[in-house]
This record gives C-alpha cells, sequence and structure tokens, in this order.
C-alpha cells in the first residue's frame, strides 16, 4: 500500500460473512492482490465480522492459507506481515445482537481515528439473502450509514429476491434505510475483462458498429456451461435453479452489453440507462412461445472422461423427486428497432460436457453472394466472445484455399487475452471492489434493472409450473437435452462452442 493513492479511497472494509466461503476463496484473496499491486491506500484497513469466536491471529492465519492458494500473486513475509496487522475479527450475531453492533461502531471508530480513514466505510454483505434487510437496519438503526463524515456505501451479493414480489420488497425496504447511489449490487460477471471488453469492441471498432443491426446480423447466442454439478450447493441450488443463478443475472447482463444502443457517454449511470431499455425490450414468454421456444432440464447419471458422475437428484440437499432445473435453452426477441427480428439464442447448464462462457455474433451472409457457385457453401462470419475459462476473441471470415482450384476456406483472426496476459488480468472481485472504492456504479446492477430482468425470468417460471418436463431429462457430461438441439436446428441454424468447426 503506498500514500500516493487517491486518499479518496481510504476506508474499512467490513465483511459480514468473514468466515464463509466467498470471503476466504475471492474476497481476501482479491484485496491481497490489489495491495500487492499498490492500488490500495496507506489509510486501509479490513474488519471481518463472523459467529465465530476467533481471535485476530487465529483469522489471519487462516486467511494467509486461503491467500496463498487463491491470490494471483506469490505472499512473501514481508508483505504479508504489511497485509495481515490491517485484518481485524470480531464476533457477534449480526443477525440479531444489536448492542453487537453498537460494540462493532466503537470499534470502527477507534480504527477509523488511528488509521485516518476519514469514515469512509464499505460494507460487504458476504451473507444469504435472507440477511441483507436487518443488517442494513441495524448499520441504520446505529448510524452507521449516512453519516455526516466520509462515505458509507453497501455491496450485496446476489440473488436480490428470490421472485419479482420479494425483491420489490427487499429494495422498497432497503431504498429507506440508505439511498440508491449507496448501494452496489454485486453480479461478479460485469467484473470480468472481456465483458467489459464487449464496449471496446463495439465502439471501438468501424468494422462493427455499422454492421451491429438487424440488416447484417443473423442471430445471437449466449452459451454458458459448466462440467462441474451443484457439488456442495445442493441446499441452495434447490431454491434456485439455472434461471435464477445464470439466467437472471448474469447471462441477461451480458445479453444488455451486446444489444445495448450507444450511451450518451461511458459514465456509469449512461450505460446503465441504455442496458434497461434493452430488458424492457425483452420479449417475454407466453404459453404458446414456452412450448415452442423454451427447453428445460435437469442432469441425471452419466460420465465424463470415464469417471461416473451422479445425477442431481442424488446430490447432497437436494430431493429425492425435484423438479429444479439445471439446463435452460431458449429463443427470444429484443422487439426494437435495431434487433427487430433477429433471434436471440441462450443456453445455460450444469454438468455439460465442457466448460465454456461465450458470446457468438453470427453475420449474415451477403445478399447475391450464390451467384458465385464457388460461394456457394461458405459459412456465416463469425465474432466470437470467449468470456471463460480462456478470455479473448476470434473473427471467423472466409479466404481462398491455397492451391490451383478456387476453393474456399474459413480462417479465425484469434486474440487470445489470456495468453498475452497470463497471470496479469485481475480477478472480478478486484475490480469489483476497487470500483466500488471509486464509486464507480457502471459494473453494478441498478434496481430497475434487476426489476426488468425478474419479470423476464417469471414469465419462464409461469409457464414451467404447468409444463414440468419428466426429470432428469439429459445424461451428466452430455450437451444437454436433445430438444435444446432441435429448438436451434428447426430453424436452420447450429449452437457454436468457443471453437466452431
Amino acid at each position: 500500500m503506498e500514500g500516493n493513492v487517491n486518499q479518496e479511497l481510504s476506508n474499512i472494509f467490513v465483511i459480514f460473512g468473514g468466515t464463509g466461503d466467498l470471503t476466504k476463496r475471492k474476497l481476501i484473496p482479491a484485496i491481497f492482490s490489489l495491495m500487492y499491486e499498490e492500488k490500495l491506500p496507506e489509510n486501509f484497513i479490513i474488519v471481518a465480522i463472523g459467529r465465530r469466536v476467533k481471535t485476530n491471529e487465529e483469522y489471519r492465519k487462516e486467511m494467509y492459507e486461503y491467500v496463498e492458494k487463491f491470490s494471483r500473486f506469490p505472499i512473501n513475509d514481508e508483505l504479508w506481515i504489511l497485509f495481515s496487522k490491517r485484518i481485524f475479527y470480531k464476533n457477534f450475531d449480526f443477525t440479531s445482537d444489536n448492542h453487537g453492533y453498537k460494540k462493532l461502531d466503537s470499534f470502527l471508530e477507534t480504527m477509523e481515528m488511528k488509521y485516518s480513514t476519514m469514515g469512509n466505510r464499505l460494507y460487504y454483505l458476504a451473507v444469504a439473502p435472507e440477511f441483507f434487510e436487518g443488517i442494513i437496519r441495524n448499520l441504520k438503526n446505529n448510524s452507521m450509514v449516512c453519516k455526516d463524515i466520509g462515505w458509507q456505501r453497501i455491496m450485496i451479493e446476489k440473488p436480490f429476491g428470490s421472485s419479482l414480489e420479494t425483491a420489490r420488497i427487499l429494495n422498497r425496504n432497503i431504498s429507506k434505510l440508505i439511498p440508491e447511489e449507496d448501494i452496489f449490487r454485486i453480479d461478479h460477471y460485469l467484473g470480468k475483462e472481456m465483458i467489459q471488453n464487449i464496449l471496446a469492441i463495439r465502439f471501438g471498432n468501424s468494422l462493427f458498429e455499422p454492421q451491429w443491426n438487424a440488416n447484417y446480423i443473423d442471430n445471437i447466442q449466449i452459451t454458458s456451461n459448466e462440467l462441474l454439478g451443484v457439488e456442495s450447493r445442493g441446499g441452495y441450488y434447490e431454491n434456485t435453479g439455472i434461471l435464477k443463478d445464470m439466467l437472471q443475472n448474469h447471462i441477461l447482463q451480458m445479453l444488455t452489453l451486446i444489444a445495448m444502443e450507444p450511451p450518451l457517454d461511458l459514465e456509469p449511470e449512461s450505460i446503465r440507462d441504455e442496458k434497461v431499455k434493452v430488458l424492457r425490450s425483452l420479449r417475454v414468454f407466453t404459453a404458446e412461445s414456452f412450448r415452442e421456444d423454451v427447453v428445460m432440464g435437469q442432469y441425471g447419471t452419466g460420465t465424463y472422461n470415464d469417471v461416473e458422475m451422479i445425477g442431481y437428484r442424488e446430490e447432497d440437499s437436494v430431493s429425492k423427486v425435484s423438479n429444479t432445473d439445471t439446463f435452460i435453452a431458449l429463443k427470444t426477441y429484443i422487439d426494437n428497432f435495431r434487433w427487430g427480428g433477429v433471434p436471440i439464442y441462450i443456453r445455460a447448464g450444469k454438468r455439460m460436457n465442457n466448460k465454456s462462457t461465450v458470446i457468438v455474433i453470427q453475420f449474415k451472409k451477403l445478399r447475391g453472394i450464390n451467384y458465385y457457385k464457388e460461394f456457394k457453401h461458405i459459412p456465416n462470419n463469425l465474432l466470437v466472445l470467449k468470456i471463460q475459462p480462456e478470455e479473448g476473441f476470434f473473427f471467423q471470415i472466409n479466404a481462398k484455399k491455397p492451391g490451383s482450384e478456387f476453393k474456399m476456406e474459413k480462417v479465425q483472426l484469434d486474440y487470445c487475452q489470456s495468453c498475452k496476459y497470463f497471470n496479469d488480468s485481475p480477478e472480478a472481485y478486484e475490480k469489483l471492489i476497487l470500483e466500488a472504492l471509486r464509486n464507480n456504479s457502471s459494473l453494478f446492477t441498478r434496481w430497475d434493472e434487476l426489476e426488468h430482468s425478474w419479470e423476464f425470468i417469471e414469465s419462464i417460471e409461469k409457464q414451467f409450473k404447468d409444463n414440468i418436463p419428466n426429470y432428469p431429462n439429459y445424461s451428466a457430461g452430455t450437451q444437454g437435452p436433445e430438444a435444446a438441439i432441435d429448438l436451434i436446428k428447426k430453424d436452420g441454424r447450429q449452437w457454436w462452442n468457443a471453437t466452431p468447426n
């Protein structure tokens, strides 16, 4: 940490849920990486809150193991001493102990004097959603937010509510306690480098933006496949499924960046204004369109690389007759002037045959191209944005194959960001924490974005309740239900992967 970093970033970073996996695997390693790169000010400390009894030294020793394992950078003794002496642990029941908040506030005020953090506090709620409102209410009742000195902001993990109604209630209650501009709702996908690169690729290249519309684009595909099942998250997944775990937040956020109009400027509110317009234009599902254009799935037993894998219903904390979705494929439309008639294909699933998150823009073939017999079977141009595990993108074009005959072949102009900047690309949580400190809300979800995304999700949920498939309907380690392939095949198209054939 160095003193010449903007002192407005000086603050106390307070983590509720200080003993949870998110804190150990993501937050503390992310903060360590920020310190390693000298992006944090001298006046910065971490106060972790948990219900387990631990001393500062016990907690620091525990965090050392996770930083060593999950940080992008190596630990050396000098660096760890500098970092660890700024980590403090306090235990109390933050769900019900009001006296604990008073003691915490007293401690924070003492630390503010000692480390000159100027009253700035960033509260991170790394806890289950049912605790959000109670924690914020206790912070408000004990004058720990909306103070006259410095700034106080709150970072909230997903999911924000479990339905449109519960999300509205939660937002209404929280908004009475703290202003919207001080609430940072996290979707960690927005912290990924290639997600942010979407704007650079679109608006920084004259090749793409003039053709970014229904006149030139045939379809848009977003795929988010995972090799893993639900593992230890069975209890959580039973209440969310793929709809709320992936579609309602990560995937719809990617879609808004791909489809939004050019914002007035690149300031946070201008970007979020345009994202909301996309969500408002997203076509919701009726009973008829659900039957035609949505495929839901749940994985059963299967094999991958000769390894036997159990089905979803055999996972820990999962009902033996569960109808929770672990896969979805759908076709929808954005009903506005730019995208009218362009199908949007989305698929996401657990226990698939690969791990890949990609966005594919498939361009239309030139009109009149079939006049040349040599061009009759050439493939479409594709722009493929690779989000994970490899970061980068490629543009697939067509060229003549070397030889005496005029034969065409596809050529991929490839940029591997993760290859070029090996280990130098910040983790999503590093970027999100830093931008919250900087008060840059463009990487966070505004309430009206959430509201419209919930409306879209509930149009699917409503129809799903009346059309539950016979689960399980795909084997673990495969590409999902056969019906998902038919969904796009009947339109004369195919699903593209990170490396199209």
